[in-house]
């Protein structure tokens, strides 16, 4: 059912782990409870809750959601490329991680500070990843990092993945590219 926001309204079908944006704790949703879908990109399904909650519910519960084109299990399953490692295949698989509450991914939004491999002796690849947050005591860091490693281990070549979370420099707004500026109507 659509609301008259034009998000749609979903009543689950079962009991689902969810967690609390911006705070990152968990919250159990029970089966029965309606909810308002306000964005589906990428790995996660964000809701909103009928105590006003806005929660993200990962992959592995979407299902409850019943919606005719639930989030994939992999983010980067599509983004698998075949053939030799390339470090613009890892930042297409990181372009596939949304922010849960701004529909934009975390290489547009400015939140990839590095992104650099290193060839290992057995001609894998080992990926290093600098990322930050919209805000530093934003929670959900560690879901966000854990949706970026599932995007880089589809790609090609990749067999050691090392992300980690930094706050210098500061995040802002002008990290962002003309395409997230624009889609966020900020020209």
């Amino acid at each position: 059912m659509m609301g008259s926001s034009g998000y749609q309204i979903v009543e689950l079908s079962q009991n689902c782990q969810a967690t609390v944006i911006p705070g990152g704790s968990p919250m159990l949703l029970q089966a029965g409870e309606q909810v308002v879908v306000t964005q589906t990109l990428g790995d996660s399904v964000t809701v909103q809750t009928a105590m006003g909650y806005l929660v993200r519910i990962g992959a592995e519960d979407s299902a409850a959601l019943g919606l005719s084109q639930p989030a994939t299990s992999s983010v980067g399953s599509m983004m698998v490329k075949e053939g030799p490692f390339e470090l613009d295949h890892v930042l297409d698989a990181l372009k596939n991680v949304f922010d849960p509450e701004i529909p934009i991914n975390v290489v547009d939004l400015g939140l990839i500070y590095l992104c650099q491999d290193e060839l290992l002796p057995d001609g894998t690849h080992r990926v290093e990843v600098k990322m930050s947050m919209t805000a530093p005591g934003c929670g959900m860091g560690d879901v966000l990092k854990e949706d970026a490693r599932t995007a880089i281990k589809s790609v090609s070549g990749v067999s050691e993945i090392d992300i980690e979370l930094v706050w210098d420099p500061p995040w802002d707004q002008d990290r962002m590219s003309q395409a997230a500026k624009l889609q966020l109507g900020m020209y």
